[in-house]
């Protein structure tokens, strides 16, 4: 194959003849200069940190749709479908990720549950953790949530990283807006890398501690503006990730997309690459060809170093895409699941006040782009004795149901989704994986859910006597539809959301699915009540 060669080690690229044999590369011989009138090769892009539950497709989907856009592997949490069944569920990622050529890296997932306020589908304690990591399969120690528990040394956490540094796996850090001291002992405990930075000082105390940062660019959190100045100071100690992208995204771009937005900002090009191919590959010690001899051919090729679109992709010497077109076969799954609550009716999501009700509520701001959201204290209209939305102020009524047992759901009030009408609703709900709903009534509501227990999974939209649905049938996450088809379909409900119920959210399915998170503050709701991130226990809906 004659090709230039983009060395990202030597920061030179020549012309060469490019030798494969037996999926490896055999040799590379060096013909002169770079010659622009050949296409380039360069090692595959990684992402640092993904769920790939998040696309709603298997593995072996989501691999179809990644190697078009440069992605040869990813370093991938199975947190998502753990919550939902445990060690089974990563089992399931790790067979159905085994049966494409390309590198997927799972980790044993630490935080399972997340927390003890919300009711878990499943618990991976530090027993199975260990288990878990001692498979040559598992490759590193999933984000360590927990940081309180890290700070406070407790024993299970503990326990955890402890079998991570017997097994000599990386740990995985997730700690939002940590700084100082605790920052300081939280990565002294063996934590490498962070992802939940959003500011570029919080992200730079954090490399002074060691600690690797990932700049993160998903469906719903956006770090990239605020972090990408990082690459310049600190080239080795940065990667990108998206951690968490829907399907739509994901046949748009991946890391390829990243790559080049830096390149337009002006960053160095070896600077890019070092974050986008080399690091990750070398901080989880990947199975992962960086185009040396002895390497698995795992490479793309582009047109140029300056327009940066992919040619083609390779993997193991296998061609698995070629000028936007995937050749990984569209493979079906099992569908593993647990789902068991009752259909609702409209009154389970009336909302009476409190006895001591002063006419305030707490209300839930949503943030465009961001995990985190604020706490508003607002008036919330009184109808018939019942809290209601407000849709002029844009105060919407959100919801969590229980999936696992029949229970009663949760109430609260949200701003910043903008349903003019009708409501949307989803079993993705991180971390435990309920149903949750976001609407404009109750009637509204509790058609939406239905529509999801019904199918035991999936997203939906009601509106305008309209129905959308979209079906999760692996752990009411996933589906192992065709990966392209199913992005179009969810594009479609997507566009429903945004032009007939007038949602001014970019991705609000990814933001609702957020809104249960409770190890990111300020405030979310869980099946169990609403929840206060920085005090880390349960709050009243009114203020008192």
């Amino acid at each position: 194959m004659r090709v230039n060669l983009i060395d990202i080690f030597k920061k030179d690229i020549s012309e060469i003849n490019l030798h494969i044999e037996q999926s490896r590369i055999h040799n590379i011989e060096y013909l002169g200069p770079e010659n622009p009138e050949l296409p380039y090769i360069l090692p595959g892009f990684t992402d640092s940190h993904v769920h790939i539950e998040s696309s709603m497709l298997t593995p072996t989907q989501f691999a179809r749709l990644a190697v078009v856009h440069g992605t040869v592997a990813t370093v991938s949490d199975p947190h998502e479908i753990a919550n939902v069944l445990g060690v089974p569920g990563v089992e399931f990622m790790i067979e159905d990720g085994k049966r494409t050529p390309f590198k997927f890296c799972f980790g044993a997932p630490s935080c399972v549950p997340a927390t003890i306020f919300e009711t878990a589908g499943a618990t991976v304690d530090a027993e199975q953790i260990g288990q878990l990591l001692a498979r040559e399969d598992i490759g590193y120690l999933a984000e360590v949530m927990n940081f309180p528990g890290v700070l406070h040394e407790d024993p299970d956490m503990m326990a955890k990283i402890a079998w991570a540094k017997k097994y000599s796996k990386v740990i995985d850090g997730h700690a939002p807006g940590l700084r100082g001291e605790d920052a300081k002992k939280y990565a002294g405990n063996g934590i490498t890398t962070d992802h939940e930075c959003y500011t570029y000082e919080e992200a730079k105390e954090k490399i002074g501690y060691g600690v690797k940062i990932l700049i993160r660019e998903g469906s719903a959190a956006r770090n990239f503006n605020a972090l990408i100045p990082l690459i310049a100071e600190f080239p080795d100690q940065i990667m990108f990730c998206s951690d968490d992208k829907h399907p739509d995204n994901l046949v748009q771009g991946h890391i390829n997309v990243l790559v080049k937005r830096a390149l337009n900002l002006g960053y160095n090009l070896w600077d890019i690459l070092l974050a986008a191919c080399i690091n990750p590959v070398l901080h989880y010690s990947l199975p992962v060809g960086l185009l040396r001899i002895g390497d698995a051919a795992d490479f793309i090729k582009i047109d140029d170093p300056t327009d940066f679109n992919i040619l083609e992709t390779w993997l193991n010497g296998e061609l698995v895409a070629e000028n936007g077109v995937s050749k990984l076969p569209d493979l079906r799954s099992s569908h593993p699941n647990k789902f068991n609550c009752s259909l609702k009716t409209t009154n389970d999501f009336s909302c009476a006040p409190e006895k001591d009700f002063s006419g305030t509520v707490r209300v839930i701001e949503a943030l465009e782009g961001q995990l985190i959201t604020n706490e508003l204290q607002l008036t919330v209209t009184l109808k018939d004795g019942l809290l209601v939305p407000d849709i002029e102020r844009d105060i919407l009524k959100l919801v969590v149901i229980n999936r696992y047992e029949d229970a009663q759901p949760a109430i609260a009030f949200i701003r910043n989704f903008g349903l003019k009408s009708g409501a949307i609703a989803s079993s993705v709900a991180h971390d435990s994986h309920h149903v949750i709903a976001v609407g404009a009534d109750d009637e509204s509501i509790a058609a939406a859910v239905n529509l999801i227990i019904k199918s035991k999974g999936g997203i939906s939209a009601v509106g305008n006597e309209e129905k959308h649905l979209l079906p999760l049938p692996i752990a009411g996450l996933m589906s192992d539809a065709d990966g392209y088809e199913l992005a179009g379909t969810y594009t479609a409900i997507d566009h429903f959301v945004k032009e007939q119920l007038k949602s001014t959210l970019k991705s609000p399915y990814m933001t609702l699915s957020f809104m249960a998170l409770l190890v990111i503050p300020a405030l979310k709701l869980s099946d169990k009540g609403l929840f206060d991130g920085g005090s880390f226990g349960f709050v009243p809906l009114s203020v008192r």
